[in-house]
């Protein structure tokens, strides 16, 4: 009886660690459905909004799917507020007295991807739709402020580090093209991130 009970034992313990054994040689699943944020400085480098700045904040989320044991690519749906930035006087570079600051938001809807260089660092990508609402000064001798509307592009990229297997928080450079009549609100976004993986 004793040597039956050894068996079955001996047995059952064999049956549990063959599934473990199977699970640490497993590739990880990276996939899954993700929300993150980000908040950083925005700025508009060309025309009457030259060398302005202020600050923007992203929201997104999504889902990706595991193509690799350390990438991993999906979709992605967002909404931006990139911030107000105060024109500059042509003559001399100060504020214009007028209001003439910029406004840029609107939704995004592309594709994310995820590379992880080591269990903890990883390199990020998304580009994708912008569908923006801005309003802003004209590139012209004299300048009209305008309200606008359109669809174009952003793009971006951003580094990394997995505090857990579902949160991280990273830095990233983005790119959202906002360009009609004569009016360029296209602007640059350097933030800092944290997303959550469920």
């Amino acid at each position: 009886m004793k040597k039956t009970l050894i068996a079955l034992a001996l047995a059952a313990t064999s049956a549990l660690a063959i599934p473990a054994a199977f699970a640490q040689s497993a590739p990880a699943d990276n996939g899954g459905w993700f929300v993150n944020g980000n908040v950083g400085r925005t700025a508009i480098n060309q025309g009457p909004y030259d060398n302005g700045h202020d600050t923007g904040y992203a929201l997104n989320g999504g889902y990706r799917w595991s193509l690799a044991p350390n990438f991993s690519l999906g979709g992605e749906v967002g909404y931006n507020d990139l911030g107000n930035i105060r024109a500059k006087n042509i003559f001399n570079s100060q504020s214009v007295v007028a209001p003439g600051k910029s406004q840029l938001h609107g939704w995004t809807a592309g594709a994310n991807a995820h590379l992880d260089l080591s269990p903890n660092w990883y390199l990020s990508g998304r580009a994708g739709l912008y569908s923006w609402t801005g309003h802003g000064m004209s590139n012209d001798v004299n300048p009209v402020n305008k309200g606008l509307s359109d669809t174009s592009w952003y793009s971006g990229a951003g580094v990394g580090y997995n505090i857990t297997s579902n949160l991280s928080v990273g830095l990233n450079y983005d790119y959202f093209d906002a360009k009609k009549h004569n009016v360029d609100l296209s602007t640059d976004m350097v933030s800092a991130s944290a997303e959550y993986r469920f």
